[in-house]
Order: C-alpha cells, then sequence, then structure tokens
C-alpha cells in the first residue's frame, strides 16, 4: 500500500476527492478543511493500492494538483485494515508489477546527480579496482563492482528514453561520461604514485592474470552478462526491490574496465587500454539497451492489464 498526503487549495478539494473516491483501490479517505499553511488550503490523505497508485498520481496531476498544491507519496510497511486488504483485492495485478513512473523518474533523477560523493563512489570503486587488476585479485574487484554507483545513471538514461525526457537523459549522460573521466584520470595519476613507490608495476600488469584478464578482452558474453544485468537491476528498481541491486553491481565489468584501462594508460599499454575500453562501452550499451526495453514491456503489459481490467 501507498500512502498518499495532498495539499489542495480550497477550490479544489471537492474535485481532488471525487477523483479518490472513483479510483480503484483506494481506503482510509481524510479531508483535513484548512489545515494546511504553506501553501494554503486543505490537507487530504489516503492510501491506495500500489498497483493503481500510478494512475491515480496521474489523475492528480491532470487536476494540476502537482502546480497548485502538493502531492507526497510515502510506502506503508505494515496496514492492519480490512479495507486495505480489500483495496488491494479491488486493484488489478500485482503489487510488485506495478510501475509507479513518477517515482521511478525522481529515484533516476536523484542518482544520476553530478555530486561529490558520486564522483568520490565512483573514484575510490576505480582506484580499487585498479589494485585488484595489478594484483589479480577477484575479491577486490568484486569490491570495487559493488562501491561503483554508475548504475544510477544508466538507469536515469533508459528512463529518460522511455519517458522522452530529454533533461534526465542529459543529466545523467553528463554525470555517467564525468565521473567515469574523472575516475579514470585520477586512477592513472594513483597508478603512475603506486609504480612510484614500488606497489604498482609494468610486469604485474603485462603478465598472466587468470582471474582477471577479461576486463580487457570484450567478448559477446560480456555483452549477454550485461543486458542480463541491465534487466535484472531495472526490474529491481520498479519493483523496489533494492537489495537486487547489489547482485547487478557485481556481475558487470564496468568499473574494474575502466581502472584496467587507466593503469594500462599510465603504463602506455594501448592494447590493453583500448580493450579495456571496448569492455567498458559494451557494458554501459548492454545495460541502457536492457533497461530501456524491459521499461517499454513493462509499460506495454501494465497498460494492456489495466485496461483489461477496466473493461
Amino acid at each position: 500500500m501507498l500512502h498518499l498526503r495532498l495539499i489542495t487549495p480550497a477550490g479544489t478539494t471537492d474535485d481532488v476527492v471525487r477523483v479518490i473516491e472513483r479510483a480503484v483501490g483506494t481506503t482510509h479517505l481524510v479531508v483535513l478543511p484548512g489545515a494546511a499553511r504553506d501553501p494554503a488550503g486543505d490537507v487530504v490523505m489516503c492510501d491506495v493500492a500500489r498497483e493503481a497508485g500510478d494512475e491515480l498520481i496521474g489523475e492528480l496531476q491532470r487536476l494540476g494538483l502537482d502546480r497548485t498544491g502538493s502531492i507526497a507519496v510515502g510506502a506503508i510497511e505494515l496496514s492492519l485494515s480490512e479495507r486495505a486488504e480489500k483495496a488491494e483485492r479491488d486493484a488489478p495485478g500485482e503489487p510488485a508489477d506495478a510501475v509507479l513512473w513518477e517515482h521511478l523518474t525522481d529515484a533516476t533523477h536523484e542518482e544520476s546527480t553530478l555530486s561529490v560523493t558520486y564522483l568520490a563512489f565512483i573514484t575510490l570503486a576505480t582506484m580499487i579496482a585498479a589494485c585488484g587488476v595489478v594484483l589479480d585479485n577477484a575479491i577486490l574487484i568484486v569490491g570495487a563492482m559493488a562501491v561503483g554507483p554508475e548504475f544510477g545513471p544508466l538507469a536515469g538514461v533508459a528512463t529518460a528514453l522511455v519517458q522522452r525526457s530529454p533533461r534526465l537523459a542529459l543529466r545523467s549522460l553528463i554525470a555517467l561520461l564525468a565521473g567515469f573521466a574523472l575516475a579514470m584520470a585520477v586512477t592513472v595519476g594513483f597508478s603512475i604514485f603506486m609504480d612510484a613507490v614500488g606497489l604498482f608495476s609494468e610486469a604485474e600488469l603485462e603478465g598472466a592474470r587468470p582471474n582477471t584478464g577479461f576486463v580487457y578482452a570484450p567478448d559477446w558474453f560480456s555483452f549477454v552478462v550485461a543486458v542480463l544485468a541491465g534487466a535484472a537491476g531495472t526490474l529491481s528498481l520498479t519493483s523496489a526491490k533494492s537489495g537486487a541491486l547489489v547482485g547487478v553491481a557485481i556481475s558487470v565489468t564496468t568499473v574494474p574496465a575502466a581502472a584496467n584501462a587507466a593503469v594500462a594508460l599510465s603504463y602506455g599499454d594501448t592494447g590493453q587500454t583500448w580493450g579495456s575500453t571496448q569492455q567498458l562501452l559494451l557494458n554501459l550499451l548492454g545495460i541502457v539497451l536492457a533497461g530501456t526495453f524491459t521499461l517499454l514491456a513493462q509499460k506495454y503489459f501494465w497498460t494492456r492489464k489495466r485496461t483489461r481490467s477496466g473493461s
């Protein structure tokens, strides 16, 4: 269930209440006349089944409530109510299958912000991965994958393509490209420093690396894994099962490939630099394509399901 808290101008409260009462899957309607101060108006609250939430939010936006008042949505962790159970039964589909498009857009917008924290995470992840590729240490590679925050901007690009939002697409691309550019530049300097103090060596980079050699040897398996991970990551975002994102993060070699390219560049190894760059681009493309098609499929099937339920 979702909890909606609305601030409505006094003149539109009756319209808002009618929309809520008419919507399938709603319950626990509360109206507090004159309770809001900024902006001034009435406070309207209700609970709605997750699978009916997107349609109700869309109706409220068509009333202009997001401009003249406020729409706040929160997840209800526990609701002990027979009315809530009935609302969930009445709503079409399953809660886990429902996509809240406004929530997804807002979440990916936040995750694709080019912030100091984002840049710090992606830079640190790339430096950890640099240690992993030089030492041929798979544990460090997995750790770097888990730390990397790049799935946020990738999901932002996919969401922007489906929602036709150029601003979100541009914001996500800037975060993605600027983040990797800075992380790789810093890692080049880090590699030079580590070589100077005797902790990195060209012999280690060029030697046999059975555990990490895959990061500069792209193939179709890399693309297939990226596609599968992109689909899984997108599903985890839309179904609110964020725990699955950890598994997605450690299955795609974006950060390790960027790290290997940076270390190889510091030693002038153009072969590994180019191979790692190809691996990075291949994985990024696979994730974006899979995320976009997953969202399109969800949008299509959910629309059909709601249409059949309404007929």
